[in-house]
C-alpha cells in the first residue's frame, strides 16, 4: 500500500521590532505551522484509490468470515471519502456523469457515496442508476455465504405504499419465526407494536418492527387470507437461512409433464446445489416444459444464472455460445478494473463450481427450447440475465406476470473500513450483443427480440399459495403451455405493481436511514462474479 503524501502549508511570520524610548528588540515565539489533516481535493484530479484504501477512521481488528485479517490501519473519514471518490472514478460505469464534489464537505463516507452516481434517467423517466447502496460488511458476508440474515423469515410486499397502506406476506421461509407462527402467503399486516400500519404516522415504530435487529421481539396484528378475524402474534428476529428453491413439483397434464419451482434468490451459494437437485428430479421425470417462478428473485451470483440457463437449454444449444459479455466503462475496454484480469465472456457453465458439494461435476439438464418465467417488478439482475442469456441463443422465453425491474448491470461488492459498497461497474450483453433493458422486460403479444417478450400480463395472486396450479400466474402459464396463447380472461396488473421492499420506500420514507440499510438485504439484489 502506497504511503500518503501529506501537504504541509507553511506559515511565515515577520517579527516586528518595537521601539520605545531607547528601544529594545523583542522576539515573540513563532506560531508553528498547521499540521495537515489529510489529502486535499482538486476538482478533476484523482489519485489512485490504493493511496487511501483501508485507511479508516475506526480500524477493525480481527478477521473476516473466511479468517482473513482485516487490512485496516488508522486513518480518517476524509481518507475514506477520498478512497470512494477515486474508486468510483476508476470503476463506476458512468464515472463521467458523477458531479465531482469535495470529499471534505461530507461528514460520513455513506453520505458521500450517495452522491457518487449519475442523475440521468432512462427513456421511461426512471433513474438510470437505481441500484446504488451500502451494507454492513459483516452482515453482507454472512448473507452472501450462508443465505442467512436477521429477521422473521417472511417476505413483505406492499400493495399500497401511501395511506391507506396495504402490506401482505408474499411467502415465508421454512423453520422461521413466521412459519412457526403459521403465517402464510396472503396474510395482511395491520398493526405493529400497537401502531396502525394502514394509516399510522409513527413510522419509526413501523420500521423498527419491519426491520428488526437480531433478538428483538415485536408484536404484530395480522389477518390471515380468507379470515374475518385478526390475530396477534409476537415474533422474535433471529438468523434465518434462505431456502432458495421451494415448492418444486411436476404437474402431469394432458398437454405433457410441466415442472415448476419457486426460485427466490441467486444470492447465496446454497442455491447452486438446490437447483442441481431440482433439475435431477425434472430430468428423471422427463418434463416437457418448465415454469421458473422468479417473481421475487432480486438477483445474485451471475455464475448460478449461467448454470441455470445451461440446465434449461442443455449442451447442444449452449455449446460454444456466450451467456454474457461483460462491458465496463470506457477506461477499461479490455481489462476488468476490479480484478485486473483480461476480459473474456461468461460461457454457459456446464459444471459445478469449485465450492459446490461435488466440485467440477457435470450439471443435469432438461434440454428444452422454451421456458416459462413468472415475473414481477422484483424480478431483477441475475434473473433478468437468465432471461436475456437464453433469448440470446434463441431459447424461447414466455414471460408471465409483470414487467421486470430493469437491471442489466452488476457490481463487485467492495469492502472498505467495515462498509461494503455496491456501485454499478458493468453491464451485460447476451450472445447477440444486446443488453439494453434498463426499463425491464415487458410481457407482450409480440416479441421484438429485445425488451418486449412474448407473454401475458397477470397480477400477483395472494389468494393462493405459490405452486398452487390455480394461482393466477401459474394457472396462466399452464394454460399457455396447453393452448399456445394467453387465456382470454386474465387479471389486470396490480396498481402499483412494483411495490415491495426491493423497489419502493416502505411507508413512503424516502430518507429513512433504517430502510436504506436494510433495503437490498431484503431484496437479495446482489450481483457477484467469480
Amino acid at each position: 500500500m502506497k504511503q500518503l503524501n501529506k501537504i504541509l502549508v507553511l506559515a511565515f511570520f515577520a517579527n516586528t521590532l518595537a521601539s520605545c524610548g531607547g528601544g529594545s528588540d523583542s522576539s515573540p515565539t513563532p506560531t508553528p505551522p498547521p499540521t495537515s489533516t489529510g489529502p486535499t481535493w482538486t476538482a478533476g484530479t484523482f489519485e489512485p484509490s490504493s493511496n487511501f484504501e483501508a485507511r479508516c477512521q475506526s480500524p477493525r481488528s480481527g478477521s473476516d468470515i473466511n479468517g482473513n485479517p482485516w487490512p485496516d490501519v488508522q486513518g480518517s473519514t476524509l481518507e475514506e471519502n477520498h478512497w470512494l471518490r477515486s474508486w468510483s472514478d476508476e470503476t463506476y460505469l458512468w464515472y463521467s456523469e458523477i458531479t465531482d464534489q469535495n470529499p471534505a464537505n461530507f461528514s460520513t463516507p455513506v453520505a458521500y457515496f450517495d452522491v457518487l452516481k449519475t442523475n440521468a434517467t432512462t427513456n421511461s423517466g426512471n433513474q438510470k442508476d437505481n441500484f446504488h447502496f451500502t451494507q454492513d460488511t459483516d452482515e453482507y458476508q454472512q448473507n452472501a455465504s450462508t443465505g442467512s440474515s436477521a429477521g422473521y423469515g417472511w417476505r413483505v410486499r406492499l400493495i399500497q405504499t401511501a395511506p391507506p397502506r396495504k402490506a401482505v406476506i408474499a411467502y415465508t421461509e421454512p423453520n422461521s419465526p413466521a412459519s412457526d407462527a403459521s403465517v402464510m402467503r396472503g396474510a395482511e399486516i395491520l398493526e405493529i407494536d400497537g401502531e396502525d400500519l394502514v394509516n399510522g404516522s409513527d413510522v419509526n415504530t413501523l420500521n423498527a418492527g419491519l426491520f428488526p435487529n437480531d433478538g428483538e421481539t415485536h408484536e404484530f396484528v395480522i389477518q390471515d387470507f380468507g379470515s374475518n378475524t385478526t390475530r396477534t402474534i409476537n415474533l422474535t428476529a433471529t438468523t434465518v437461512t434462505t431456502d432458495p428453491v421451494q415448492n418444486e413439483q411436476v404437474y402431469d397434464l394432458a398437454s405433457g409433464k410441466v415442472g415448476y419451482m419457486q426460485f427466490n434468490t441467486f444470492g447465496t451459494r446454497i442455491a447452486e446445489q438446490e437447483l442441481i437437485d431440482a433439475f435431477v428430479d425434472f430430468s428423471n421425470q422427463g418434463v416437457d416444459d418448465l415454469v421458473v417462478d422468479l417473481r421475487y428473485n432480486g438477483g445474485g451470483f451471475l455464475f448460478i444464472s449461467s448454470q441455470l440457463s445451461y440446465m434449461v437449454a442443455g449442451p447442444s444449444r449452449t455449446n460454444n455460445r456466450i451467456f454474457e459479455t461483460t462491458v465496463f466503462n470506457d477506461k477499461n475496454p479490455t481489462t476488468n478494473p476490479v480484478t485486473g484480469d483480461t476480459l473474456s465472456p461468461t460461457p454457459f457453465y456446464t459444471t459445478t463450481s469449485d465450492q459446490a458439494t461435488a466440485p467440477g461435476g457435470t450439471l443435469p439438464d432438461v434440454d428444452l427450447n422454451r421456458v416459462f418465467v413468472l415475473s414481477t417488478g422484483s424480478t431483477c439482475s441475475a434473473s433478468e440475465a437468465f432471461i436475456n442469456g437464453l433469448r440470446g441463443i434463441d431459447v424461447e422465453v414466455i414471460l408471465i406476470g409483470d414487467t421486470t425491474c430493469g437491471k442489466p448491470y452488476g457490481f463487485y461488492p467492495t469492502d472498505n473500513c467495515g462498509t461494503t459498497y455496491f456501485t454499478i461497474q458493468f453491464r451485460g450483453e447476451n450472445n447477440k450483443s444486446w443488453g439494453e433493458y434498463a426499463d425491464g422486460f415487458i410481457p407482450s403479444a409480440t416479441d421484438n427480440g429485445q425488451d418486449f417478450v412474448k407473454g401475458c400480463t397477470v397480477a400477483d395472486d395472494f389468494s393462493k399459495q405459490l405452486g398452487d396450479p390455480t394461482e393466477a400466474m401459474l394457472a396462466t402459464a399452464l394454460a399457455y403451455q396447453a393452448n399456445g396463447s394467453c387465456p382470454v380472461t386474465k387479471m389486470a396488473p396490480a396498481q402499483p405493481n412494483r411495490n415491495d421492499w426491493s423497489r419502493q420506500d416502505p411507508l413512503d420514507l424516502r430518507n429513512s436511514t433504517l430502510y436504506k440499510e436494510k433495503e437490498f438485504l431484503n431484496s437479495n439484489r446482489i450481483d457477484i462474479k467469480l
